[in-house]
């Protein structure tokens, strides 16, 4: 009995590999304005439908965030190149599954405040002491 090599059906792939896309995404994502001001932050799971060719058809949301944070991973994976997969003949549509990470830049604000505090106890002491809170939030 002769071992046969099973022959498997070949998807589309990202050109590049998930380092790449990781990279795409960090180059590309622009924070929406009004997820900004509402400190939307979260992750958006999308199904997409991809061809034979390598180009995306149809891209779902299954788990989005609002604030137009589901528009732009939208838009990111609209723009994703996949290879093509050559099957001898055979077309097929291949879906994957994506999460977009939505994630504020963190901010450290420095607040002080410099306070005067005059004793006139004596009159040789006529010295201003000072005081002052820092705060980092």
């Amino acid at each position: 009995m002769k071992n046969r090599k099973k022959a498997f059906l070949k998807v589309p792939q990202i050109l590049g590999g998930s380092k790449v896309f990781k990279m795409y995404i960090e180059e590309n994502l622009v924070y929406p304005s009004e997820a900004k001001e509402k400190r939307i932050e979260g992750i958006v799971h999308l199904v997409a439908e991809i061809d034979d060719n390598g180009n995306v058809i149809h891209v779902e949301i299954l788990h989005g965030l609002g604030g137009g944070c589901n528009e732009e991973a939208i838009r990111l994976i609209n723009g994703v190149r996949f290879g093509t997969a050559n099957n001898k003949g055979i077309r097929l549509k291949t879906i994957k599954q994506f999460r977009i990470k939505f994630q504020l830049p963190t901010e450290n604000k420095i607040n002080y405040q410099l306070v005067s505090q005059s004793k006139e106890t004596n009159q040789k002491e006529m010295g201003k002491k000072y005081s002052y809170t820092i705060s980092i939030t």
